[in-house]
């Protein structure tokens, strides 16, 4: 009997040890101090800002895209500039690229009123969400033309409650 209980005591701690690596390895979670700045200089909620990095880059600083955008936040360097009217930005940069991405995000919660309008329009591009939004006489989108981007958004709003309380 005791050999039984201490048998499943292990199994129980391997199990827990491994749910926490692959929650860790889906759900990371770095750049605290970088996201905290941009939260609270752009008014946007820090457990938006992971759920994006994490969507767009896994929190990885070095992602390019094949469509070039670059760094954390995937931000393409002519976004970055119209952001910032300067042409040498560094988006390898966390601060830099978490501070003009979520500058970005937030004009974009602004212009459409709507956080998930805003994601469909930094997934897919805001002349396309605002092209939509014409075309369907809305001024919210619930799901887009594009598959892609409607996963993107839906992968955010899922690891929402998983980066509550974390940061």
């Amino acid at each position: 009997m005791k050999k039984f209980i201490t048998v499943t005591v292990l199994l129980l701690v391997i199990l827990v040890g491994t749910w926490i690596i692959l929650f860790n390895i889906c759900y990371p979670l770095q750049y605290q101090q970088e996201i905290l700045a941009a939260s609270i200089e752009y008014n946007v909620d820090p457990v938006l800002i992971a759920s994006v990095i994490n969507a767009e880059s896994s929190f990885d600083k070095n992602k390019v895209s094949p469509k070039s955008a670059i760094g954390l936040m995937q931000l393409l360097p002519s976004t970055a500039t119209s952001i910032t009217n300067e042409t040498e930005i560094n988006l390898f940069d966390p601060a830099t690229n978490i501070m003009l991405g979520v500058k970005y995000l937030a004009y974009l919660i602004n212009k459409f009123g709507d956080v998930d309008t805003a994601l469909f329009a930094y997934n897919a591009g805001e002349g396309n969400v605002s092209k939509w939004l014409t075309q369907q006489e809305k001024n919210k989108l619930n799901t887009c033309p594009f598959k892609e981007t409607n996963a993107y958004v839906a992968k955010i709003k899922k690891s929402l409650k998983y980066y509550r309380g974390r940061i």
